[in-house]
């Protein structure tokens, strides 16, 4: 009898084991929301800098989940497919078009492997070619192709090694570098099977804080491996005659960077040495920098940069030996560099900040000090001998500032000054041009004038806009703006004397196109049409949407985009469930904080991150409802971050509930990383909600303990905003049924997967209904077509059985 009772409870154990098995195959969504995640979407373009060509960029579809599974390293914070030394999680192009502007025919590129998957799109100085990289099953290869003939032919011999960094660059139209794979063909060191010791890592007594990074290199076995596929050779390739010439300049090395000088005479090397970290991705490795002529002679050391391990990690911190090292591109082979001054510390009080230098390419003279900065060093835009933009910032009050710089005598002048995070105020970004070295530079105008785009933000939303400032009389003028009813911004400028530019332009019903227009003789018309993309969303006509204001009860204004069903009447239909969809961000004013950010008159896209799918399923949608954490003064945002919270999406659900729209009592929300971490708390601390949906988020802020987001102070200096901080902290008050969803293979800083697998179990452990789905080979975003689906019919089915039916006793 025992043997038959231990018989019939192993093959139900079996059985079930079975089941949930059967259970966790992949799923699809409803139709409606699967065509609409697997829409192509609208093309992107580049014009040339002529305005006589433009190139239509169509992106490749979800990969599926076989190609994401394909073998992938993770080291030193990076992730590459070791079979072709390329990046493992790229997305890509998988056609081009050449239009003519002038007559107005479009050619599709031929020349191309079938299977395209393109990157790194360069146009030639000249603006006549363009060269990419295609990412082989084995190996990464060069393609250029004339608009004029749009045929593409691979020029490089040897495999392209695009682990780090930019791969390759024009030099001149005839010419370009790239960084050869040095290990293609070779075999990869082989791991031992038994080590020939521990991995040790030690302190002795200096301060070296160091932020979450992921896929450092955690053995010897690792550091053989990154130098193994980081190993690069410059190789060059002329393009001239009928035979491409290739060859190789100096040796090879582990670049981080490489330039050519703008006079085409020498390269700027960065090569990253030994010894590797465990502590800091690549990026913060031992470089140094040299200057090498074109055949790789060395002609002059910059600087050699030890590890950035131990340097401060304030958002205001830097480390204290030389960065930005770079050409300038107003000069024939001028290199410049930043230097705190403040020993990289941005806590201490200092008069000044920083000091670019500045030195020849082949000189032996000591840097010259060009200017010193007030703020925090955040770039400089040369425009000529006299002429060039200086600009510095703070985190710590959120403020920055332009500056006319004067690079023949350094004098300095302070041209606009702003907080950060005012949007209304915000001057706009310069408008290039390529100078005689075929870099671009500060546009400036024969009048004096210098060209800015802005986003136009505004009380009535953003209207973008072109405007001149003269750097004279500091007057500035309109020179075009987007109209009231649609959502129009410039995209290139082509002809500044003249007035001729390009924009996007869009309307809630009107799908993304390219106009050409002229600021000198604006048109009512809209311009010329010089593309013609039909919507990519037939699913989303007739869904409603509307970007709403509303005001929280301290009365801080908000706003979010309102999306409503096909055919839906409020009276006849009366309120729907709502899916609020949020990401909190900070701010160290509230009048800062109350501005109109975005346009009521964007086209309705789609990304399969995002919630409007539900609107095609009977819920009001509301999308990118302003979370704004305050805290003005001597106070900083987090330290009221919970009650803040509270009033947000309590503002936003009475918002769709007094238009009648929203049942506030059938609510979910849902956010990632940083909006899954929103929503865990909004579920630990309020019973506003339904339901929630948290994405690849970070819970328990203890495992991020020095800073975090926007948050400046570790966790010694604010334990109690840490731990009040983390749903983790509260995971016995989250009775409120939670989905959580992570990728397997998450590599941003702080979200681990265990943030996700921590809190599911915590919350389960105090009898929460709680649903815990890990995505395979996924990253913080996710990419294959298999998971992306998943995921969607896991949030689908979790808002059907606790939102719209929160009383349903239905199962997945």
């Amino acid at each position: 009898m025992k043997r038959s009772y231990s018989l019939f409870f192993s093959a139900l154990l079996l059985c079930s084991i079975v089941m949930a098995q059967d259970d966790s195959h992949y799923q699809t969504p409803p139709k409606d929301i699967t065509d609409l995640a697997l829409s192509k979407p609208t093309p992107t373009v580049t014009v040339d800098g002529k305005g006589q060509w433009m190139i239509i960029i169509e992106r490749a579809s979800f990969p599926t989940i076989e190609e994401l599974a394909q073998p992938e390293y993770r080291i030193a914070g990076i992730r590459w497919n070791p079979a072709n030394f390329g990046g493992s999680r790229t997305t890509y192009f998988n056609s081009l078009q050449f239009k003519n502007l002038k007559t107005g025919k479009t050619t599709t590129l031929t020349g191309i492997p079938e299977d395209l998957k393109g990157t790194s799109l360069q146009w030639s100085p000249d603006q006549a070619s363009v060269a990419f990289l295609h990412h082989g099953n084995d190996r990464i290869d060069i393609y250029t192709a004339k608009p004029a003939d749009g045929i593409a032919k691979k020029i490089n011999g040897k495999p392209v090694n695009a682990v780090i960094g930019s791969s390759f660059s024009w030099v001149n139209n005839d010419m370009i570098i790239y960084k050869s794979a040095v290990g293609s063909g070779k075999a990869e060191p082989v791991k031992k099977a038994a080590p020939t010791g521990p991995v040790i890592q030690e302190s002795l007594g200096k301060a070296a804080a160091s932020r979450t990074y992921q896929d450092l290199i955690k053995s010897p076995h690792d550091e053989l491996l990154f130098e193994y596929y980081a190993t690069a050779q410059l190789m060059q390739i002329q393009l001239s005659g009928s035979d491409v010439v290739e060859k190789p300049i100096g040796e090879p090395a582990i670049y981080r960077s490489f330039s050519v000088s703008p006079d085409k005479q020498y390269i700027l090397k960065g090569v990253i040495q030994k010894p590797f970290s465990y502590l800091v991705p690549w990026s913060g490795f031992p470089s140094s920098y040299t200057v090498t002529d074109m055949a790789g002679k060395t002609v002059r050391t910059i600087t050699n940069n030890p590890s950035s391990e131990g340097a401060p990690i304030g958002f205001d911190d830097v480390v204290s030996f030389p960065r930005n090292i770079d050409w300038r591109d107003d000069e024939p082979s001028t290199i410049y560099y930043v230097q705190a001054l403040d020993k990289g510390l941005g806590r201490t009080t200092s008069a000044n900040r920083d000091a670019v230098y500045t030195l020849t390419a082949s000189g032996n003279e000591q840097p010259k000090e060009l200017v010193r900065t007030k703020r925090r060093f955040r770039g400089i835009d040369w425009g000529n001998a006299q002429t060039a933009l200086l600009y510095e910032a703070m985190f710590a009050d959120r403020k920055s500032r332009i500056n006319l710089l004067n690079p023949a005598t350094g004098a300095v002048d302070s041209l606009h000054e702003r907080s950060s995070n005012d949007a209304y105020n915000d001057l706009g970004n310069v408008v290039s041009t390529r100078n005689e070295y075929g870099r671009q530079v500060i546009k400036i105008m024969k009048s004096g004038d210098i060209l800015l785009t802005s986003s136009g933000s505004s009380p009535n939303g953003d209207l973008p806009l072109l405007r001149s400032l003269n750097l004279k009389t500091r007057a500035t003028r309109e020179l075009w703006r987007s109209q009231e009813g649609v959502y129009e911004f410039v995209v290139d400028i082509l002809d500044a004397e003249n007035g001729d530019f390009i924009t996007r332009r869009e309307t809630p019903t009107e799908t993304p196109n390219f106009y050409m227009r002229n600021f000198r003789k604006p048109s009512k018309k809209g311009g010329l049409a010089l593309t013609n993309f039909t919507n990519p969303y037939p699913q989303l006509e007739g869904v409603s949407k509307e970007k709403i204001s509303y005001r929280r009860a301290d009365g801080i204004d908000l706003t979010a985009t309102l999306y409503l069903p096909k055919s839906y009447d409020a009276k006849k239909d009366g309120p729907l469930p709502v899916l609020i969809w949020a990401y909190p961000r900070e701010y160290k004013s509230a009048a800062d904080a109350a501005q109109v950010r975005g346009s009521k008159y964007t086209f309705t896209s789609v990304s399969y991150g995002g919630p409007v799918f539900w609107a095609t399923q009977g819920y009001a949608v509301l999308d990118n409802a302003e979370m704004p954490i305050v805290g003005e003064g001597s106070k900083e945002p987090n330290d009221n971050f919970i009650p803040q919270l509270y009033l947000n999406a309590h503002a936003a659900i009475q918002a769709v509930a007094s238009r009648g729209v929203g049942d506030s009592n059938r609510v979910g929300v849902g956010g990632h990383s940083y909006g899954a971490f929103m929503t865990a708390n909004l579920l630990a601390h309020t019973n506003l909600f339904k339901a929630g949906i948290a994405r690849s988020g970070a819970y328990n802020r203890t495992l991020t303990p020095f800073g975090f987001q926007a948050e400046e102070r570790t966790y010694w200096e604010a334990p109690d905003v840490y731990f009040n901080m983390s749903p983790f902290s509260f995971a016995n008050k989250i009775k409120t049924p939670l989905l959580l969803i992570h990728g397997e293979m998450d590599n941003n800083s702080g979200t681990f997967p265990i943030q996700s697998e921590r809190l599911y179990n915590a919350v389960k452990g105090h009898g929460g209904t709680v649903r815990y789905i890990t995505l395979p080979y996924e990253s913080h975003g996710y990419a294959s077509k298999e998971n992306i689906l998943h995921m969607l019919w896991e949030q689908h089915q979790w808002l059907e059985k606790y939102v719209k039916q929160p009383d349903s006793k239905k199962a997945f």
